[in-house]
């Protein structure tokens, strides 16, 4: 189960909603080991894209050595699907290379609701596990 406290949880729907048409993506990032989200990394989207997203690689390696500095990890990776389901595309799948990691998806397909869901991906195979936000 992936437990996001509520504040972390509004600034991804808040990036995902700003972002659009355009895919959003980011990183929670927490204490290694722990798996507890603390921190809301917003990232570029480099693709600039409302079907596809890729992190900036040279933003991606300062974020990351930013994290390994601060002895962090990426708890949560997450970005949006702007026109489908919150569910993992087939690149979405070959991207995924942190397996500790929590894959969320937000769809903001329907700009009256949010459908916000978190994913395990693991050597291609993808498993859905329950999402709790905590007041």
């Amino acid at each position: 189960m992936l437990t996001v406290p509520r504040a972390l949880y509004d600034k991804i729907v808040a990036h995902a909603r700003a972002d659009h048409p355009d895919e959003a993506c980011g990183v929670l990032a927490g204490p290694a080991g722990s798996d507890r989200p603390e921190r809301f990394i917003a990232m570029m989207n480099a693709e600039r894209s409302p079907t596809f997203y890729r992190f900036d690689s040279a933003e991606q390696f300062q974020v990351w050595r930013e994290m390994d500095d601060n002895d962090e990890e990426p708890v949560v990776i997450y970005h949006s699907h702007t026109a489908t389901e919150a569910y993992p595309s087939r690149t979405d799948i070959s991207y995924a290379s942190e397996p500790q990691a929590h894959y969320v998806l937000v769809s903001n397909r329907d700009e009256n609701a949010t459908e916000f869901r978190s994913y395990r991906i693991v050597d291609g195979v993808v498993t859905e596990e329950p999402v709790s936000v905590a007041e």
